[in-house]
């Protein structure tokens, strides 16, 4: 039986429905998802809570959402500044990533 983990859908709709009703069109093209990345799930909580104020203290890649990361840089043909810049990661975390 896999792990099914919080079903951030669910959380995040009763979130946006309950507290911010104003920010419902903001949000829907990702709550009508069935499942969210962890980059989806980062960019519903920088729209509800941190609009304007970015934190990467407490964030968190799935494998996922790192090889979008590292894809999206190939495909651009971005430089290890330029995606930490677009995604407001470190250097150092991109590079760690790349050696994995």
């Amino acid at each position: 039986m896999e792990n099914q983990g919080p079903d951030y859908v669910k959380i995040f709709s009763d979130i946006v429905s309950k507290k911010f009703p104003e920010k419902i069109s903001r949000c829907k093209y990702l709550l009508e998802k069935k499942k969210l990345s962890s980059l989806e799930v980062i960019t519903l909580n920088h729209i509800l809570f941190h609009d304007g104020e970015t934190n990467n203290e407490h964030k968190s890649y799935d494998d996922e959402s790192i090889a979008k990361i590292l894809e999206y840089q190939r495909k651009n043909n971005m430089t290890n500044t330029a995606i930490a810049s677009v995604f407001k990661l470190s250097r150092n975390t991109l590079a760690a990533w790349k050696k994995k």
